[in-house]
Formats: structure tokens, sequence, C-alpha cells
């Protein structure tokens, strides 16, 4: 089976089945044992003088293990069947939407459930968010979560098969857990962090085109690429930026972390303001439409190559 068709397949399994709970109540997400790995590194040797030197090598070694049980998977026999069950499990397309819809669904319920809901995929602080600012923290997640839960695990998996995916999935597992700039971190996870902005620099772009083309958005990719640096990040303000401009909101923006207000300018200032669970909806039909055009690219690939 070519990486395309394996792929399209793994693309329909996620996308109809998602997360089944009743299997990841039983045994360990891959994700969750990607978890552990990294924190069994961050207490060993996140130690001494050298730290950036040990989150160097500590990254080097969980990028060799995960790249050595990519091949090992990939030269299984009957490995097709293998590579579609991981490559299906690594993705997030239909966990993600969930996660999202069921922002704007507490959001109907009162704006503390809706906190409540939010929390539980931002990192930021929650306790005083109005709905506005509710809502464009779930619909932040949504794109920033489609390019590094979908649309990179696909590219990379495309491009250099599993063992590519599980490199890149061990990388953005090492970024979220000690890629931030705490103290801690600093140093150890500056690894990390710089490798997880470089093998997202493609998927995040080509996230931004997906959202844009599949609203006819395409003209107005000016305003994309105009707002997309002005985000903190050097990745994640394409998607926001793409999914700002379709949805006709102001994205990003001032917020707390710790108790601290961070003055971040907005992304696609002139979209409106004052944000309702009806814009999270939206957000989440953007996720399915971008969703669609990926498998039918798969689709193409798979029938002519």
């Amino acid at each position: 089976m070519s990486n395309a068709l394996i792929l399209l397949i793994a693309l329909l399994i996620d996308g109809i089945i998602g997360e089944p709970k009743w299997l990841w109540s039983r045994i360990p997400h891959p994700a969750v044992l990607m978890g552990r790995a990294v924190g069994w590194m961050d207490d060993k040797f996140n130690t001494g003088d050298k730290k950036k030197q040990s989150g160097i090598l500590a990254l080097i070694a969980l990028c060799v293990v995960a790249g050595i049980i990519g091949i090992l998977v990939s030269n299984l026999p009957d490995s097709g069947t293998f590579q579609t069950l991981f490559v299906a499990i690594l993705l997030a397309q239909k966990s993600l939407a969930q996660h999202v819809t069921a922002v704007a669904r507490a959001m109907r319920l009162s704006t503390g459930d809706g906190r409540m809901a939010v929390a539980r995929i931002v990192g930021r602080d929650t306790r005083s968010m109005d709905d506005s600012a509710i809502a464009r923290g779930a619909i932040e997640s949504a794109a920033e979560n489609l390019s590094d839960g979908v649309i990179a695990p696909a590219f990379w998996f495309l491009l250099l098969g599993l063992p590519g995916l599980l490199i890149y999935k061990i990388t953005n597992t090492a970024d979220s857990m000690i890629g931030y700039l705490a103290p801690r971190h600093r140093e150890f996870g500056w690894a990390a962090a710089r490798f997880d902005d470089l093998v997202n620099w493609i998927p995040a772009r080509i996230t931004a085109v997906l959202i844009a083309l599949t609203h006819g958005a395409h003209t107005k990719w000016r305003a994309v690429l105009r707002d997309a640096p002005l985000h903190r990040s050097p990745n994640a303000g394409w998607p926001e930026a793409a999914m700002a401009v379709v949805l006709n909101v102001a994205l990003s923006g001032p917020r707390s972390y710790a108790g601290e207000v961070r003055e971040f300018p907005f992304v696609h200032n002139e979209g409106h303001h004052a944000l309702t669970a009806n814009d999270v909806d939206a957000a989440v039909a953007a996720l399915w439409r971008t969703w669609i055009a990926l498998v039918l690219i798969c689709a193409i690939i798979a029938l002519f190559i």
C-alpha cells in the first residue's frame, strides 16, 4: 500500500471513529506513552549545568527511538494494516472537533460552563473570561490543533512514512511538555521548542492555504500574509490568521497566563470582536471542510501515484 492510500484510510477511520474511550480507558494511548517517555527524560536529565546540551541529546534519543519503532512497524508482515492503525490513532480530527464543539455547547448553558469547557483545551487563565474570550480561545485551539494534530502528521507521513510521523509526534509532545519558557525548561526544552518550530513550518502554512481555499477566501490571502506574523508563534499565526479571515473574527489579542496579562496584538483586527457560540460552531465546520479537502488530496495522490 502506498503512503497516500494508508493515510486516506486512516483519515476516514479517525474521522468516523475518533478516539474510542472503551479502548483507551483500558490501555495507554501511544500519545500517553510518548508523554511518559518525555517526562522520564525530563526527570532524569534536566539537571546540572549543561541543561541545553542535555535537552538536545534527550530529544535526539527520543527521535531515534521513535524512528526505529516506525521502521520496525513498517517492515512487519502485512505492514499496511499496522501502519494504517498507527496513523489513525495518531490523527486527531474527530476528537478535536468534539472538544471544540463541547465548548460551544457549554457556552449555551452558561459562561461558567463555557469557562470549564475551554479550560480543557487552552493553557491560559480562564476564570475571568467572558463569552468572547471563551469563543476566541476555542477557535484559536481549533486552528492551531488542526495544524498540529491533523495536517502536520499527515504531511510527515506522506513524506517520510511512519518513522517521519512518529518523529513528528514525539517532537510535538516534547514541545507541549517542556518547550515552554518556564524557568525549569528554558534550557532543557530549548531543542524541543526549536525543532517543533522547524517541523511545523511547512504544515502550518499548508493548513492556512487549505482553510482559505475551502472557504473561497483566496482573494483575502493578503490579510493572512499581513496578520500571521503578528502572532507570538512563528507557525500558529498562519492557521489562526486564515481561520480569523474566513470567519471574519478577531483572534489572539490580550490574555492572561498565571495571573499575568499579556498584551498580544489581535489577528485580523477588523473582524468582529464580540464572539459567540455560533462562531465556535463555524470554526468546527471549517475543521471538517479542511479535513474533506485533505481526504480528496490523498485520494488523488493515491489514485495517480
